[in-house]
């Protein structure tokens, strides 16, 4: 019987494949460490391993198992830089601050891919990613950034594509364009998730699952975590909980949104299949955006963040082989095998909310499609901050992220109305 997450729809491709999946124990008594992190994500689960070999005593707990949430659902795509543009947070900050941005997202992608290596954890990377433009009068845009990123950036890896190549590179017609980026590629995140539990559990650290923090207090300069079966507590914590945190939190909840993404992975295309011949993960210029990619053994692993609601696992076959027979007409038909989702942790302008909520308690979260990259890098400087070191994290705490409006009971609904919108002018 396969092991079905209770907080997120299907039963994933990746938990097929992953290999063995350790348990680990539900906290059973009260502890007292240096830091308690609350949620065993990529964010939680690097900070963790990352205190522990530095000699901190630390203690995670995540409610559900290891990789329930978005870490081990989503569709391990690295990107490059912010989420946000390059060009944008120019326009927003200058280019000394924006390039600083630049450069620590790149620094966490090379930690990624250094740290899988360095810990023998085989994370099914391939390089290359193709961001494809579903509209002509954007090619300009993408000409205009591969211009950027080259010649002001120092990013090398980048290259525009006219409507033929970006067919070749594809297996499709439907998009007029793009850019290919060869310098980063795309990974089986779940892989990755049981690989740095395994390495914080032999570095010291205390891990356990399926125990969900009831509270967090801040009492005579300690910090409190509560469970149903034990206290933790502690000099510091990080909040790592991203979209799961409900209402354990209120300001990170204010500025952090869950919204709903799911895929679906075909049978194996076959050696002769057309799809992703270079083996490049892609993703197009939507604003409800569509990516894809194939895994080792030739499937299609499609995603799109759609705005309908998905109560059966099996209507994600169907709004995804939809989507899969836009972009490829030959795979209308084609068998969905695994239908799964998850959600994302998104804020108001696309740029992850990293705050001190609380006396010694930061959060850390709303990585809005760039997590697999950031969200572990995020986690090492956490640890930084803890051995006194503030000044990377600091990058990300300074940026301006406003809260949603409508307060966490209308703000559902206007995000629904907005993504409405988007997803009509995605058609226009």
């Amino acid at each position: 019987m396969t092991y079905q997450s209770p907080i997120s729809p299907g039963y994933s491709w990746y938990e097929e494949t992953a290999g063995p999946r350790p348990e680990y124990p539900t906290l059973d008594g009260d502890r007292t460490v240096d830091v308690v992190v609350i949620g065993g994500g990529f964010t939680g689960l690097s900070a963790a391993t990352h205190l522990a070999k530095a000699g901190t005593s630390v203690a995670l707990i995540e409610a559900h198992r290891f990789g329930d949430g978005a870490s081990g659902r989503n569709g391990g795509q690295l990107g490059t830089g912010q989420r946000a543009g390059a060009e944008e947070l120019e326009a927003e900050f200058g280019f000394e601050r924006a390039k600083a941005l630049f450069d620590v997202a790149e620094e966490a992608k090379a930690h990624l891919l250094d740290f899988a290596a360095t810990n023998k954890i085989d994370i099914d990377f391939r390089p290359g990613h193709l961001n494809v433009s579903h509209k002509k009068r954007e090619l300009p845009e993408y000409k205009e950034h591969v211009e950027a990123m080259t010649t002001r950036f120092g990013y090398k890896h980048l290259t525009y594509m006219d409507a033929a190549e970006a067919a070749e590179r594809l297996g499709s017609d439907h998009y007029y364009g793009g850019v290919r980026d060869t310098g980063t590629g795309h990974i089986h995140p779940l892989k990755l998730v049981i690989g740095t539990a395994r390495v914080a559990a032999e570095a010291g650290a205390q891990l356990f699952e399926n125990t969900r923090s009831t509270g967090i207090s801040v009492n005579g300069g300690k910090v409190i975590v509560t469970t149903a079966s034990g206290t933790i507590t502690a000099q510091k914590c990080l909040i790592a909980v991203n979209a799961y945190g409900g209402n354990l939190e209120p300001k990170s909840a204010a500025h952090v949104m869950p919204i709903g993404s799911f895929i679906g992975a075909t049978v194996p295309l076959g050696d002769d299949s057309p799809v992703l011949p270079g083996w490049e993960s892609a993703s197009d210029s939507r604003f409800v955006v569509r990516y894809f990619r194939k895994s080792p053994d030739g499937r299609l692993l499609f995603g799109g963040r759609e705005i309908y609601g998905v109560n059966d696992p099996k209507d994600i076959h169907i709004h995804i082989r939809k989507q899969i027979a836009e972009i490829y007409p030959a795979l209308k038909d084609v068998e969905i095998t695994h239908g799964w989702g998850g959600f994302v942790g998104i804020t108001m302008p696309r740029k992850p909310y990293v705050r001190e909520v609380m006396p010694n308690v930061i959060s850390a979260g709303g990585y809005s499609g760039h997590g697999v990259m950031l969200s572990n890098y995020v986690g090492k400087l956490y640890a930084e901050t803890v051995a006194g070191n503030r000044d990377r994290l600091k990058l990300f705490e300074e940026l301006k992220i406003p809260a949603f409006p409508g307060g966490r009971r209308f703000r559902a609904p206007l995000l629904f109305l907005a993504l409405n919108w988007f997803a009509l002018r995605d058609r226009i």
